[in-house]
């Protein structure tokens, strides 16, 4: 049976249309530890990995242990969008910032 944190991962990944071995790459991880994850109510994922399963579906971590959130609201998505901003190297910062000041002038 699986946990409301494996049901609500899976949900996600196939709402973005992932299979599980394209969520588990993305991840660092194996495919079967992701099926164990998604599957049985056992497979208790570290803070780390939690991290990453996050990042990978566009969610934060803290979304994913919510048991009263079953959607990702815009503050979660935003949230997460900004650690995978802080987790980018320099050039791409720079170019994302570009992207915001072309659409900020176009306002």
């Amino acid at each position: 049976m699986a946990s409301a944190l494996g049901t609500k991962i899976n949900e996600l990944r196939r709402g973005k249309s992932l299979t599980l071995e394209e969520l588990a790459k993305a991840t660092g991880s194996s495919k079967s530890y992701m099926w164990e994850i998604e599957n049985k109510d056992v497979a208790r994922p570290s803070a780390e990995k939690l991290e990453k399963i996050a990042g990978a579906l566009g969610v934060t971590s803290a979304f994913l242990i919510d048991s009263s959130q079953a959607t990702p609201t815009e503050d979660v998505e935003d949230t997460a969008f900004f650690h995978r901003f802080q987790k980018a190297d320099p050039y791409v910062k720079a170019k994302l910032k570009r992207i915001l000041d072309v659409l900020d002038d176009e306002e």
